[in-house]
Order: C-alpha cells, then structure tokens, then sequence
C-alpha cells in the first residue's frame, strides 16, 4: 500500500493535535463564544497542580471552586444557611456529640464508579495522616465513622466540643474518589506530592484542555446532581491567565470577560459613563458584600499604648469616612466600632447598635482632644504633639502594612494624618511583604494593619473574636504567632468563647458574641478600619444574562463554594 506524501502530513498534524489536546496545551480560542463562559481572578501564572490536599498554590478551579471537586455542603452568604452539595442533610445527634452527614443517592465519581461514604471517610483521614490544609479539623475531632453507604457520624473532641468549626471546616473539604487516591499511596507517594494534571472529580465540569494563556473546563453530561440541581448552563467554562489586574478589567469592560474577582477603581463608572452592561451585587454604594474586616491591631505592651484612654483617643481621631472614600474606592461603609460586621452578611444579626454607641467611638477629633486634655491630662509640646504627665510623648510610633498593598497603604496614610491632626504622633512604613509579617507574628510592631479570620462561613463572628482576643496557645513576644498578634489577654474571653463553639441556640450566641463585642469597644485592643468584599462580584451581561444581584438573589454572591450555583441560574443572552 502505498501513502501520499500529502496524506502523511495530514496524519501527522491530526496525531499531533491529539497529542496537544491530551496534554493540555491546545489554545481553547476555537471555542463558540456563546457557549462559553469566561471567568477571570483566580488563576495568575500557568497551570501547575489540580491537586486539591497538594503543597503550594493549586491552580484554579480547584482552589475551592466546586466545579471538580465537590464538598459536603457549602455555606451561603446571602442566607446563612448550609447549601447541599454531595450530602442531603446534616444533623446533631446523640446529645449533640455526633454530626451526622447523609449523602444523596446516586452520587458518582466522573469516572462512574459510585461516590460514597467511604470515599468521605477516606478523604478526611488524610487530614488526619499528611500535614493537608484541613489536617487542624483533627483538633476537634475525636473519630469518625462509616455508617453505612451514604451516611458518615462525625464524633467530637469531649474535651475540646466545638460544633462551630466542625461544621465550618467540613464544608470546605473537597472529597476525593479513594479507589485513585489510595492507589497513589499503595505506590508509595504521598497525596501531596502528585500534580493530578488530569483531575476525577463528581462535579459538572471536567478539564478540557490547559497552557499557560488559558485553563478550558467542558461539561460532565453524566453529571450525578442534575435529577438535583439541574443542568448547568454553560457548555464551557474558561479562565484566561492574564499578567495583571488592568489587563483582566479592560477584558471585562469590552465583554471579553463574563464574571470577574478583581478589583476595577470605579466600576460605576463602566455603567453610569460608558453604558456598558456591567454589574456588581449591588447598584449603588459599595457595590459589594462585605466579606472581611482589615484592622489596626495596636501593641498593647508598648509605653502609652498599654492606655486604654490613649487607644480610645486614636479610635476617635481616625477619619473611617476617608478610609471607606480614598482607599476603599467607596466599596465600604464607614467602619463601625466593632468586630462584627454590621450589614448585608448573616452575622450582622449580632451587631448591637446601642452597644457601639454607650461603648464604642467614631469619628470625632473633638472627643479625641477632650479624652488627651482632660481624661489623661496630656499637655501639648511646642511640636503640637501631646505629653502625658509622666513624660511620655505620644510618638512617634509607625504603623505598617507591606509595600505594594496599595488600598492598605492609603488606609494608613489616613490613620497617621488623622492621629497627628489631633496631636498623636503616627508615622506610616511600608516593609516588604516577608519583613513585615516577621514583625507581625512576634509582635514586634507599635502598630499595624492586617485581617482577622478572613473570608466567611457559619463559624463567623467567632472566628474573628478568636483571632484578636484568645491568648490561649500563643507564644510571647517574640516568638511566632498566628493570631492575636498584639498577645492582647482578658479573663472573660477564653469562657464566652468555650460557650459559642457549642451553642446553636441564637438567643444565646448573640449575648455571647455582643458581650465579646464589649470587651473589644472597652480594651480597644484592634481597630476596624474598613469592610472589604472577600470576593469581588462583577459581570459583564454581553453574553449572558441572569446574574444573582441584591434584587435577585438567586444564588450567593460567591466564586468559591455556593457560589456554584451562578452556573444554574444563568442564561445564553
């Protein structure tokens, strides 16, 4: 049989796309646009682990994105409740010592080996063997156990009962089939260590293709949820990898993007000036859910910041309006004078406006003076800075954050401009990123800006409670600490907080969490300075249309977790 040189060539270029496309590397720009969602802010560098339990950065979109990889349940931010994902129900049983999770039926692994509780046991025991980034779940976890095919008992700690992050970290954990994953053990490599490059999951979508400009996800039509859930509406899922912010809001703006986390200065302007059909969660100011707190975390051992009345004068100075206006790009309201987040979010249930105002501040420079002059007695030198009675000058102190946060910076540009209007000697320094937290973790700072127990879930408010007031487990001064980074320490706080991790009865969690409240407004040992979305929700309805907004809140404002459910409620313009 004799082969044409031009029939040769054409077998060559098929055998070659093929192998392209089975290793990830075929451009997905061939895809119909209007069967493609395009998404952007997650992924920044080229794709190098699909690895859920991995070490390092896992590209998206496993990096909690529920598309691949499913969890148990995902927390919604609009309701507050526990969203089903691979389990139907959860509940508390034998006197509240067991969480039990039932799973639907049917569940299925992509590959069409069933999902079951073996797989759930599987995957949490890893935490429990490899040093994974759930393996601290284990702190409150006495066992768990296989019930039966779909149901899996979750056994607290009896010495250290805390429902809150049982629940809480449960529903970040992504299952993973034991029937792949064990046969990597039995081969004696470490989960860990694996790129999984060519991801089994049971969610909707599969990894199509991935190079270093873009990671294509296509469909699972097999997909075990639908009789649940539905079909998903987009044939396609793409993240383009861009080199900068600027590049991914400029592919935003010309609808190149349909669904964005990254942060665009003055988004209303693509609609109020230029009439794009752009979006965010809300129409007007500040555009976003609130997701996070950035504070100012005050060094409560350092001479004339252990005084209460002078933490007192800086809250008062600091001008949160200005915060919220310059470095917040109007995404926050004014921050409060508390620890709880007081809009929009389930937790604002436990804010307590009478509260922030008998214990609380705002800004207001007069009351500032007045607690300097004539609660402490402080006398103004001729450099119009003041001096306690005992000699001590109020600064110069700085007040850091790392180089190159920008809206941190200006933050803090606000708060050393508003200290020294009222005669508080407050200086901004700006360390690199790896300096700064060094200082940080010791504790070796007069003042400085970070985030308590970021990102949001059921175990919100308390998280962040622990955060800046729990000194149980944290070294001393000069030793690494992960939270409380001032090594603030107040009798009460270790008892209130004992009492909200096993309580689910609401009357009693929001006298708890506003008495926490009252320790934070009285000691002022943090400062909030602002409310930031942990996500950023932005959509450009080009090609499709249907987003969840404030007025249509169909699903969450979420990327990760819940927020799969974009996907369901969406449509093709």
């Amino acid at each position: 049989m004799v082969i044409s040189r031009r029939l040769v060539v054409l077998i060559a270029i098929v055998a070659l796309f093929v192998g392209l496309l089975g290793t990830g590397v075929v451009s997905a720009q061939r895809l119909a646009r209007e069967n493609t969602f395009y998404i952007a802010g997650h992924q920044w560098g080229p794709p190098t682990s699909f690895n859920p339990v991995g070490r390092g950065s896992v590209s998206w979109p496993i990096n909690n994105k529920l598309y691949i990889y499913e969890t148990l349940y995902a927390f919604n931010l609009v309701t507050g409740e526990l969203d089903p994902i691979l389990s139907e129900k959860q509940e508390w049983v034998e006197d509240d010592m067991v969480y039990r999770v039932t799973l639907f039926e049917g569940t299925r692994w992509q590959d069409g080996e069933p999902l079951t509780a073996e797989d759930v046991y599987y995957t949490l025991d890893l935490g429990r063997r490899y040093p994974v980034s759930y393996a601290a779940w284990w702190n409150y976890v006495d066992d768990v156990r296989v019930v039966d095919d779909r149901t899996i008992d979750v056994v607290l700690d009896p010495e250290k009962p805390h429902r809150t992050m049982i629940v809480q970290d449960l529903g970040t954990i992504r299952i993973l089939p034991k029937h792949i994953w064990q046969a990597i053990e039995d081969e004696g490599q470490s989960p860990q260590d694996v790129a999984n490059m060519e991801p089994v999951g049971s969610g909707p979508y599969k990894v199509l293709n991935y190079n270093p400009q873009q990671i294509t996800l296509v469909r699972d039509d097999n997909y075990w949820g639908q009789k649940y859930f539905g079909t998903p509406a987009p044939d396609y899922l793409a993240h383009p990898i861009f080199k900068s912010n600027d590049a991914g809001n400029l592919a935003l703006e010309r609808g190149q993007i349909d669904f964005s986390q990254q942060f665009v200065p003055e988004i209303w302007k693509m609609w109020e000036d230029k009439g794009l059909p752009v979006g965010t969660w809300y129409d007007d100011e500040p555009y976003y859910m609130p997701g996070s707190i950035p504070s100012l975390f005050i060094n409560v051992h350092r001479p004339a910041l252990d005084n209460v009345l002078v933490r007192r004068a800086i809250a008062y100075a600091i001008d949160y309006a200005k915060i919220a206006e310059t470095a917040m790009s109007r995404y926050s309201i004014p921050a409060r004078s508390s620890m709880i987040i007081p809009y929009s979010v389930p937790e604002q249930q436990y804010f307590s406006e009478a509260d922030a105002q008998k214990y609380g501040w705002e800004y207001d420079p007069a009351k500032a003076v007045d607690i300097l002059e004539n609660e402490l007695g402080a006398t103004k030198g001729n450099d119009g800075i003041y001096v306690l009675p005992d000699g001590t000058r109020l600064g110069p102190w700085t007040v850091t954050c790392p180089y190159g946060w920008t809206d941190w910076m200006t933050s803090l540009e606000v708060v050393a401009a508003s200290a020294r209007a009222v005669g508080i000697d407050i200086r901004t320094e700006f360390p690199d990123a790896p300096v700064w937290t060094d200082h940080l973790q010791a504790g070796d700072f007069d003042l400085t800006m970070n985030t308590p127990a970021g990102g949001q879930g059921p175990a919100l408010p308390w998280t962040r409670f622990r955060d800046v007031l729990d000194d149980r487990d944290i070294p001393p001064l000069g030793q690494t600490a992960y939270r409380n980074w001032n090594r603030f320490s107040h009798p009460d706080v270790a008892g209130l907080l004992d009492k909200a991790a096993f309580t689910s009865d609401e009357a009693a969690l929001t006298e708890i969490y506003q008495a926490l409240d009252r320790i934070v407004m009285e000691n002022i040992p943090v400062i909030a300075l602002e409310y930031r979305p942990w996500e950023f929700w932005e959509f450009n309805e080009t090609y499709w249309t249907g987003f969840p907004t404030s007025e249509n809140p169909t699903a969450p404002p979420q990327h990760n977790l819940a927020g799969v459910r974009l996907l369901y409620v969406i449509k093709k313009k």
